[in-house]
Formats: structure tokens, C-alpha cells, sequence
């Protein structure tokens, strides 16, 4: 039912809606005094030796349809160009909350790894499993990790962000340190904390159970979620 509903309605919500461009631009007076926290952080034994270690091991691989595959560290990150922007983040869940995220526009990444021609999508995976972010009690496919897919115009939008620092300190665990995606026109689901990877690849159908995110492929969620 979904799928066939899908068919009518995404066509015109994409056409209306998916090529819009954030241009939020907040200012720090609208910070919210607290910012809420969806989820838990991983409790994997190789998250919390990162933790551990201040995320100095911590390593960012991006991969799949790319000219040149590459690591990133935190130290590499911050070498790029930093981007800094006062957003809403909006959630599904009703609320919303302002901050402002330093980083780097995910441009800057792709700049580097030069994708191939047939690169259409990335998949952002995380350190999370998917019960972390949805209740650790449910059935084993909620062990796989939690990941989440934008297309390329969405990536190359400018304040579509790797963000390393919240409200000008480091970003705190619970809101996905050491690195978390940040989408501006899409609703909270999207924006995957505790980076481990970036993929690109040409049709997202192959990945997970073809669904376009670990929340669409197990709570029927929705493949986009513009605002």
C-alpha cells in the first residue's frame, strides 16, 4: 500500500519540494536553551574504545563509486574548509529545536573522492545499531547497523554537513559525536550520528532491504522527508 501510494504522491512532492535549498540562517539568540536528545549512544565495545581514546583512532571511510577511496580523521576533517549555520532541526516526532553546527559541507568530501559517474546516492552508515535508535528490546534485524540515504542533490546542497561541533564546543555523545550528518531540508530520521562510513553507490535498492534507510526498511518510514 505504501508503494502504491508512493507512486501517486512522491512525483509531485519531489517535483515540488526536493530541489529547494535550506538557507536557514538563524541567529544565536534563537539557540534553544535545551536540545533534545533521540536514541542512545552505541554500546559497542569498539564505540567506547573511541570514546575512550577522545575519538584520536576514530576514522571516516568513504567508498563504493569513487574515484579514490579515503579515510578521514577528525584532524582531516578540520583541515577542510569549516561551514558553520544556526538551523532548525526538525523531527518526526513533532518538536524542534535550534543549534548552531561547524563542519564540512559534504561537497568538500566529494571534492577528494571524485564519485564516478554512476554514483546517483550515499549511504551514511553509523556505529548505532538499529536497536540503539529504536527500542533494544525488538527482534534481531534491529541488530544490523543503523544507516540512512540522500540522493547527490541533496548531498551537494550547501548545508548538507559533516558536523563536528555543536553550538561551538565538540559534539556531545548523545548527539552523535564524533561526526553526524546534518540535512537541512529533510526531517530528523535522516541524519545519521556516530559516522563510521560513506558509501556511494547507484541504487540504494541493493542495500539493507532496499528501502532507502534502516527506519524505512523496518518502520515504514518514508524514502524522503522533505520538510
Amino acid at each position: 500500500m505504501q508503494h502504491a501510494l508512493g507512486a501517486l504522491v512522491d512525483p509531485l512532492r519531489l517535483a515540488l519540494l526536493h530541489r529547494l535549498k535550506s538557507r536557514q540562517a538563524y541567529q544565536p539568540s534563537a539557540i534553544s536553551p535545551y536540545f533534545w536528545v533521540n536514541g542512545r549512544p552505541p554500546d559497542t565495545s569498539e564505540y567506547q574504545d573511541l570514546v575512550q581514546s577522545g575519538f584520536a583512532t576514530w576514522k571516516l571511510s568513504v567508498g563504493g563509486l569513487v574515484e579514490h577511496a579515503v579515510e578521514f580523521s577528525l584532524d582531516d576533517l578540520r583541515a577542510l574548509p569549516k561551514h558553520t549555520q544556526i538551523t532548525k532541526h526538525n523531527c518526526i516526532q513533532g518538536w524542534s529545536g535550534v543549534a548552531e553546527w561547524g563542519g564540512v559541507c559534504v561537497t568538500e568530501i566529494l571534492k577528494v573522492c571524485e564519485p564516478s559517474p554512476q554514483a546517483k546516492y550515499l549511504v551514511f552508515t553509523s556505529f548505532q545499531l538499529g536497536k540503539q535508535a529504536v527500542k533494544p528490546e525488538l527482534t534481531s534485524a534491529f541488530q544490523r547497523p543503523f544507516y540512512e540515504v540522500i540522493d547527490m542533490e541533496l548531498a551537494r546542497h550547501r548545508q548538507t554537513i559533516l558536523a563536528y561541533e555543536m553550538n561551538g564546543e565538540q559534539l556531545p555523545i548523545n548527539h552523535g559525536a564524533p561526526v553526524r550528518l546534518r540535512v537541512e531540508t529533510q526531517l530528523g530520521y535522516k541524519m545519521v550520528k556516530y559516522l563510521r562510513s560513506i558509501e556511494l553507490v547507484e541504487d540504494y535498492r541493493q542495500v539493507g532491504s532496499g528501502q532507502g534507510g534502516f527506519r524505512e526498511d523496518e518502520q515504514y518510514y518514508g524514502t524522503s522527508a522533505e520538510i
